[in-house]
């Protein structure tokens, strides 16, 4: 049975402020939750019975189905929520860049998008992101269920992100998506550097823009016919992923 403070601690953690001040997190999911559990331990796991069939772990809180919708913040909860520790993720060194494809979000706002970008820097191989300090936090509930554990295996940087783009003296190529940019397939893509993503309503901010040194677009096709005015922030960030993957 889980109790009644458990049931107020699980519920604060959708505020940002709680999960700060608990220095905890939420996952919800067999899915979610094994990834997590395969490089961190849980703190707590609330279970039914079903969940913990042949599994190698000490059992924590056996729940029935409708005891674990009362902490789900799913519209369809699952068999398993876990509890697990913030992680403490330093500053990203500018040495750790020269070498690898790294993803940067000028204040992407939608959990949704957050959580999806963070999945495909998992699938194309890129470790770390950083991220400007408008961006949503990455250890929302929504934003981890939407990551389909990736959260496990993607670092996330919070800074400001101007400043720290100063910092590099074109240490590595920048890269970002504008609709005056260069097209996307016709350039040639490093295979290092940092591709920055922009905001879902007003793209790249000026503070960032300035320290772009390639421009890119990805064209609509025919190029004369009327198309839809953007891309999602999410999408538009697989296809430029995936052609940096393919060129290098």
């Amino acid at each position: 049975m889980i109790s009644k403070n458990l049931i107020k601690l699980i519920k604060s953690l959708e505020q940002k402020k709680y999960r700060k001040r608990e220095k905890l997190f939420v996952a919800e999911g067999p899915k979610v939750v094994g990834d997590l559990m395969a490089l961190m331990a849980p703190q707590r796991v609330i279970a039914t019975s079903e969940w913990y069939k042949g599994k190698q772990v000490s059992e924590d809180v056996v729940v029935t189905e409708d005891e674990i919708r009362k902490v789900s913040f799913l519209q369809h909860p699952q068999d398993v929520l876990a509890l697990f520790e913030l992680p403490e993720i330093e500053e990203l060194p500018a040495e750790q860049l020269c070498d690898h494809l790294t993803l940067a979000l000028d204040d992407v706002q939608d959990p949704g998008n957050l959580g999806t970008i963070i999945r495909l820097a998992d699938w194309f191989g890129i470790e770390h992101i950083l991220c400007n300090l408008g961006t949503a936090d990455a250890y929302s509930p929504k934003v981890v269920q939407a990551t389909m554990g990736s959260i496990a295996r993607v670092k996330l940087h919070y800074t400001n992100l101007a400043e720290y783009l100063e910092q590099l003296q074109d240490a590595v190529p920048v890269y970002g998506t504008f609709l005056d940019g260069n097209n996307l397939y016709a350039e040639k893509l490093s295979p290092s550097g940092i591709i920055i993503m922009g905001n879902e309503g007003n793209g790249i901010s000026e503070q960032v823009e300035r320290y772009v040194t390639k421009r890119l677009l990805i064209p609509s096709y025919p190029a004369e016919r009327p198309t839809a005015e953007s891309l999602n922030v999410a999408i538009a960030t697989a296809i430029t992923c995936a052609e940096f993957r393919r060129k290098n």
